[in-house]
């Protein structure tokens, strides 16, 4: 009861922050503009957390550590019922191989880039690579126990997403208006949308400025990328204990990132449709609110000051990284659909 008593407080106020949240990202203009829930989470913690909260963290700590760490691992495994194995049917091998290319080339680029080229710090580097790389502030909040990163480099690196997500969900459709006359297809627009748009909401805008074909071939090539999260936080994994292991010379035990297989098992599971539609939606609306109260914690913990010392480099890194998702996301498209094809 104790323990309960102390996590209250901070627990409260986090899940006030994600409600609001949750109802600010229907309103019309956050809507529009591609805003999640999460990402208003964030930016209304950090607001608190700057302001208010400095006065509440005797109180509220213990709780909004709890949001930040078990929480955040739980809203990642119920992320799983957002998607089912069936998805990667509907669009595909073509579609498969387009995403895998697109998430390997991204981070690969972003770890050359970030740490040979920029000099930034591995985690910052590994944050900003896997929200580009797979979706966005859903990816980076998922990487963070795994790099086990200070909440201001998580804040830097989802500011990066939500910038450069937000610039392709109003150019991708400019763009396709000045390409249909190359003969793309609707159907192919959202599958490049889907496998190169940060966000799962941005890559649904984008795709629904166009058509409902776009926006249905966006979503379910964006999933298959969010599908990917899973492996991806494995080998992450895998790669820094053995190199850590390496670099000591002692034998250490590798951290498995558990949720990670929980959030494939539930994927698994969903694709069997055991569970009517309601309750489904039930648990996607759960994992939203848990999801959003992880992110709220980890506003409330980031320090203006701190995103100030990160500088430019971190939005020069973004930066490059859209580029490739353009440039190189078109050629990846294009290469694949057409080797395919040949065959």
């Amino acid at each position: 009861m104790n323990t309960l008593r102390q996590h209250t407080p901070g627990l409260l106020l986090v899940l006030v922050l994600a409600l609001g949240s949750l109802h600010a990202a229907t309103l019309p203009w956050f809507s529009q503009l591609g805003l999640s829930a999460l990402t208003i989470a964030i930016v209304g913690g950090m607001l608190l957390g700057n302001t208010l909260y400095p006065r509440l963290a005797t109180h509220g700590h213990q709780g909004v550590s709890f949001a930040k760490g078990q929480i955040l691992r739980l809203g990642i495994i119920l992320f799983g019922f957002k998607l089912t194995f069936q998805d990667i049917a509907a669009v595909g091998i073509s579609g498969i191989l387009i995403d895998a290319c697109v998430l390997t080339s991204t981070f690969a680029l972003a770890y050359w880039l970030g740490r040979r080229k920029l000099g930034l710090d591995e985690q910052s580097v590994i944050l900003i690579g896997a929200g580009s790389s797979i979706c966005g502030a859903a990816a980076i909040l998922a990487t963070e126990p795994v790099v086990k990163a200070h909440a201001e480099k998580v804040a830097v690196a989802v500011a990066t997403v939500v910038v450069f997500g937000t610039l392709a969900m109003f150019l991708y459709p400019l763009l396709f208006a000045l390409t249909q006359a190359l003969g793309v297809s609707e159907f192919a627009y959202g599958v490049f949308t889907g496998s190169t748009v940060h966000e799962v909401a941005q890559a649904v805008a984008a795709g629904r400025a166009v058509s409902e074909l776009a926006a249905n071939s966006a979503v379910i090539t964006k999933m298959i990328r969010v599908m990917m999260l899973a492996p991806f936080l494995l080998l992450l994994s895998t790669w820094l204990g053995r190199r850590q292991q390496a670099g000591s010379g002692e034998t250490r035990r590798i951290n498995i990132p558990w949720f990670a297989l929980g959030f494939l098992a539930m994927a698994g599971f969903n694709s069997l449709h055991w569970l009517p539609q309601a309750w489904v939606s039930r648990l996607i609306a759960l994992d939203n609110l848990l999801l959003a109260m992880a992110m709220g914690a980890l506003g409330l913990t980031t320090h203006f000051s701190a995103i100030r010392r990160a500088g430019t480099k971190p939005m020069l890194l973004a930066s490059a990284l859209f580029g490739w998702l353009l440039v190189g996301g078109t050629l990846i498209n294009s290469g694949i659909s057409y080797l395919l094809h040949q065959l």
